[in-house]
Parts: C-alpha cells; sequence; structure tokens
C-alpha cells in the first residue's frame, strides 16, 4: 500500500493518490487529470474509484474528466445528487482497493453530503482518515456555506458537524493518520495549520474544536465566531462539481490561442474580456495594457482570481510571461474559468513595440514614503487582512482589506491623494490596477510593503483605532 499526498499551495489543497496490489484510487482531484494518468502509468496501476468528500466550493475537481477518461466510477457520500453517472454512498459502505478497504463514514455539517473516508489496510487494522473539509489540521470546517441548499442556518449546520466529528471521527484510535483536503491560506476554515498531515490523537489535544470537554453550545459558538464572507465564486464551483464542466482539454486549447497585438485589440473590443496581467508587481508597474488586472501567477493567485473577478463565465484575455501561458491557463481553469479568449503573443513587449499606450503604476520605495508621509495628515490605506493590521501597523493607517476593495472603493475621494500598501507589494499592485482601472489615480503604491516599511522610521503600532477599520 502507498499512499501520496498531493499538495497545491496555490489552492492549499491535497489530492490523494493510493495503490495496492495493482488497483488505485484518488481522492478529492484538481481539474487537470495528466498528473493523475502520469502515475497510474507509471505505476501500472488501474484506477478503481475517484472518490469526493463533498461538493468543493473553492475549485473545480477533475473527477469527471478523470472518470471519463479511466472509466472509473466517482464515489460521493450520502445526500449527493449530481447530473452526471456516481455512486452516492451509503454510510458505512466499504470499497476495495487490491488489498485495503475504504469505508465511508458520513460527517456533515460542512455540506449535508461531507464524508470522511477512511482507509483500512492489509491486516484490518484502521490506518488512515481522509477528511474533506470535516476536519483540519488545527479547525474544523466552516459551517456557513451550504446553509442556502441545506435550507439550515449555520448554526444549525454547526451543531450537525459537532456530532459528526464526536461521533465517527474522535471515536478513531490516536494513531489514525489524518489527511485533511486543505491547508493554511484556505478559505474554507478560519484557523488551519500549516501542517497537512496529523493524527486523531494530535488533533484530540490541540485542535481547539475536538476539546474533550466542549459543550455543543460551545463549539457552535467558536466555529461560527468570525467568519469571513466566503469568495463569490465560491457558488458557481459547487455549481460545476455538481453539474459537470467542459473538459481541461478544451480549456487548455482556448487559453493557449495566441493572439497578435492586432487580434487582441479588436477580442477586447469585441468580447468586454477582461485583461489579466500575471506578470510580477514590479514589472506590471513599469508598463501594462490599460485596464488590466494585474494578478501575479506567483502568488495566491487562483484564489484571488476567484474572489476579486468572481463570476466564472467572464471573458478573459491573458498576458504574462513567456512560457507561462499554460500555467497560467491551469490555474484559472482551477476555479472554473473557461471562458478564456487566447493569450498576447509575445507578451506585454510585443504591446509595447507595437507602439501601443502603455499605463504605469506610480511606485515608490518604503524609504521614499518614510521621508514624504506625514503621520496624521497623510493618508495611509493598509490593504492587508484585518489580522494582520491588527498585530503592527502605520500609525493611522486605515485597515481596508483587498478582498473588500469593491465595498470600500465606493468611499475614496478621487481629489484626496493617498498611500496604499499590503504587506509585501504583491496584493497592493492588485488593488493598484484596479484603482486605475476605474479611473484612481489619487494614489502612490509602496514598494515591498509594510515588511519593508517595518525597516524604516514610519512610526508604527499595534493599537486599534475602530474609525480606522472596514465596517
Amino acid at each position: 500500500m502507498q499512499i501520496e499526498q498531493i499538495y497545491t499551495g496555490c489552492l492549499a489543497q491535497g489530492a490523494y493518490y493510493i495503490t495496492s496490489n495493482g488497483e488505485a484510487a484518488i481522492i478529492d482531484p484538481l481539474r487537470e487529470t495528466q498528473p493523475y494518468l502520469d502515475r497510474l502509468e507509471r505505476d501500472g496501476v488501474k484506477l478503481k474509484y475517484i472518490f469526493e468528500t463533498h461538493f468543493h466550493a473553492d475549485f473545480v475537481s477533475g473527477h469527471v474528466d478523470l472518470s471519463r477518461e479511466t472509466g472509473a466510477p466517482i464515489v460521493y457520500g450520502p445526500n449527493a445528487t449530481c447530473e452526471f453517472e456516481c455512486i452516492s454512498a451509503k454510510d458505512g459502505q466499504e470499497f476495495s482497493i487490491g488489498n485495503i478497504k475504504i469505508k465511508v463514514l458520513h460527517t456533515p455539517g460542512h455540506t449535508m453530503e461531507s464524508s470522511t473516508f477512511l482507509l483500512i489496510d492489509e491486516n484490518g487494522k484502521d490506518h488512515a482518515i481522509f477528511s474533506g473539509d470535516t476536519l483540519f489540521i488545527g479547525d474544523v470546517g466552516r459551517p456557513d456555506l451550504a446553509q442556502k441548499a441545506a435550507h439550515m442556518t449555520q448554526e444549525q449546520l454547526a451543531g450537525i458537524l459537532f456530532h459528526s466529528l464526536r461521533d465517527k471521527v474522535m471515536t478513531l484510535a490516536d494513531d489514525v493518520i489524518v489527511y485533511p483536503a486543505h491547508g493554511a491560506g484556505s478559505a474554507c476554515g478560519k484557523n488551519m495549520s500549516k501542517e497537512t498531515v496529523s493524527t486523531i490523537g494530535d488533533q484530540k489535544a490541540t485542535n481547539y474544536a475536538l476539546r474533550a470537554n466542549m459543550t455543543e453550545a460551545e463549539f457552535i459558538q467558536e466555529v461560527t465566531e468570525g467568519l469571513l464572507p466566503p469568495p463569490a465564486y465560491f457558488g458557481m464551483n459547487v455549481a460545476m462539481n455538481k453539474k459537470g464542466y467542459d473538459s481541461f482539454e478544451n480549456v487548455l486549447h482556448l487559453g493557449m490561442r495566441a493572439l497578435s497585438v492586432v487580434e487582441f485589440e479588436v477580442a477586447a473590443e469585441e468580447t468586454g474580456a477582461l485583461i489579466l496581467d500575471t506578470r510580477k508587481n514590479g514589472e506590471f508597474a513599469k508598463g501594462f495594457i490599460p485596464q488590466s488586472i494585474n494578478i501575479g501567477i506567483d502568488g495566491d493567485f487562483a484564489p484571488w482570481v476567484g474572489a476579486l473577478i468572481a463570476d466564472v463565465k467572464q471573458p478573459i484575455l491573458i498576458v504574462c510571461e513567456l512560457g507561462q501561458e499554460e500555467e497560467t491557463v491551469t490555474r484559472l481553469s482551477r476555479v472554473g474559468f473557461d471562458k478564456l479568449i487566447g493569450h498576447l503573443d509575445g507578451g506585454f513587449n510585443a504591446w509595447a513595440k507595437a507602439g501601443k499606450e502603455v499605463d504605469t503604476v506610480n511606485r515608490i520605495t518604503a524609504e521614499q514614503f518614510a521621508a514624504a508621509v506625514k503621520i496624521g495628515e497623510s493618508n495611509v490605506i493598509d490593504i492587508r487582512k484585518e489580522s494582520e493590521y491588527c498585530a503592527e501597523h502605520v500609525e493611522e493607517a486605515y485597515s481596508k482589506p483587498l478582498a473588500a476593495i469593491n465595498e470600500w472603493i465606493k468611499d475614496i475621494n478621487p481629489k484626496e491623494h493617498f498611500y496604499l500598501h499590503c504587506a509585501g507589494g504583491y496584493r497592493s499592485m492588485i488593488a493598484a490596477s484596479i484603482l486605475e482601472a476605474r479611473g484612481f489615480r489619487n494614489f502612490t503604491e509602496i514598494e515591498g510593503g509594510f515588511n519593508a516599511i517595518a525597516k524604516t522610521t514610519v512610526p508604527k503600532t499595534d493599537f486599534v483605532c475602530q474609525s480606522k477599520v472596514l465596517k
């Protein structure tokens, strides 16, 4: 028996590849199927089952394509209704893979079909669980995402999750390994660890939500407290995972179409496509196609695309570094952005060489900011998460998280100058591109963000004035 965790940092997502005696199972696969097909061929094994812990909201699974390409059936837990052929397993149902078994433990609460898959080894011993979004390392799945579909409140779902954990998960032996679907950085929880593997015993000892003396009321309060609104694209990804989607190969073909400068211009005008520039923030600041939105491929690309572009049906034209076209298309497809028109052949340099109009961002160093800023007089906008802001921030700075830009941008006075920063420059350049696309030019973005500012003499504090925090 072999178990491989295939972890994708951009999405903080773990898929699992399991083999035993010539057969294989894959749990929660990503959209692109070739990496799994390569493993199957390498190991000379047959894919027997594709297991899905639930209908994912933060990414589009590769289950439909993988089933079509291999003939392996898709297995969900109870209550799963798909618009494609799948097995909606019963609680306690077992599936054999070689010399091992996968047992379905129905653990609703995050969603009503959510299930934990228990791996029973060759000796009949409980070996590991694949807990999906039911149990994370240091956290549990948020209970607010399925409210509408389940016709329940988040408190009711949290109560169901409490019993799923106590009755199905915490009764397992302490040495059973825990393999979750996500780690730190995912929006599917609020307190996840950077670790991606643990044990039942360790989680009983360290996970706040598995505290032995915790009452149901305490669990509901603690699990629902401090939940941020889910990204807008989540519901659309759930729908794609339930209904099916265009094949990844077709999406890749569309995105890999190389468009000349003239073709790119015509396509932008005729389709109303959003121009997505995935270059590094420093390169983008020096020059970009007017109205472009910068979300760098080297950061948390897919989650930010999903959170800020939101509508997966939005037509997209790509500008990227040469050689990164396929990676960009792949990452967009993972979160359901399939309506790709193509990419600019030759990248931004081709646009500039053609003598087309170019825009820039007014960017200064942290040292220049330190010399120019006047605390109490200058407006400083910190777009980091509120938790980052609370830990330490520029004195008198306003907290306006990037995720809420569509709310706070309405309050920006176009006649008043402000400074803009995040932690290192990645998120502030996203914000800068959105601001400029909407006509704002009255700001200066700070290179290196708060990490660089912290090394200067600019006054900093951890005191939070509530009037400076976005409501």
